[in-house]
């Protein structure tokens, strides 16, 4: 794999953190939801990644807060679908605590980045 600056970063390694735990709370959902809300939860914590690597990568400030925001858009997205998942008790609120904590970590990073990037 190529040694690229991202992967040095605390946030994309929390991010690839919540990709795991995402793959890891959505195996407990109901075989219905495997191609709706499991599809949609596992998509969008990889774009959370992929758009993250695809912004340090740019060379423009205006390139790299578009795709940062793209990410932590992409992570407000795995945070709106686990309520949803909350709600129709596919989980209990005690088994998306390690989520949470990734979710909040995520989030202030990436929103420092964003704003250092003005």
């Amino acid at each position: 794999m190529l040694q690229l600056a991202h992967k040095n970063l605390e946030v994309y390694k929390i991010a690839l953190d919540l990709v795991q735990e995402v793959y890891l709370l959505t195996q407990k959902f109901p075989k219905e939801e495997q191609f709706v809300l499991v599809s949609q939860l596992r998509r969008a914590a990889i774009s959370v990644c992929s758009n993250l690597a695809e912004g340090s990568a740019r060379f423009s400030k205006a390139e790299k807060k578009r795709f940062y925001e793209i990410s932590r858009s992409s992570l407000v997205e795995v945070d709106t679908q686990f309520e949803i998942s909350l709600v129709l008790e596919y989980l209990q609120k005690n088994e998306i605590n390690k989520l949470e904590s990734y979710l909040e970590s995520v989030f202030k990073m990436m929103s420092k980045m964003i704003g250092n990037l003005r």
